[in-house]
């Protein structure tokens, strides 16, 4: 089985639709880094040098190849990342390889077969 590293960056206030949705897709789960900072194509407004963006979080999920392209539009839709600047991103990335995921292959394998 291969796998692919979703990260999506999101701000903080939309963090469990984005885990409801990639469950719903076929994550198994994901490890949330709180409190990123981010900058995109329109600078941060700031007031009197303090900065009023809203708090983003990184969300990593290790999901099966074939699952993946599903989970990222799934994760964009819920998110609404395509319809106005500053909503989030989501990237994969290929895993060369991984331990400690022998778990999500027990699950996943009745599941991915039924997928292709």
């Amino acid at each position: 089985m291969h796998f692919k590293l979703l990260v999506v960056f999101v701000e903080d206030s939309k963090t469990d639709l984005v885990m409801k949705a990639a469950r719903d897709a076929g994550a198994t789960g994901a490890t949330i880094i709180n409190n990123a900072r981010g900058e995109g194509v329109n600078r941060a407004k700031t007031f009197f040098g303090l900065s009023l963006e809203t708090q983003r979080d990184v969300l990593l999920f290790i999901v099966e190849e074939h699952l993946s392209r599903k989970i990222l539009e799934t994760i964009s839709a819920a998110a609404k990342f395509d319809e106005e600047p500053g909503q989030g991103v989501a990237i994969q990335i290929d895993v060369e390889d991984a331990v400690g995921v022998g778990h999500q292959i027990e699950k996943l394998t009745a599941f991915v077969e039924d997928e292709i």
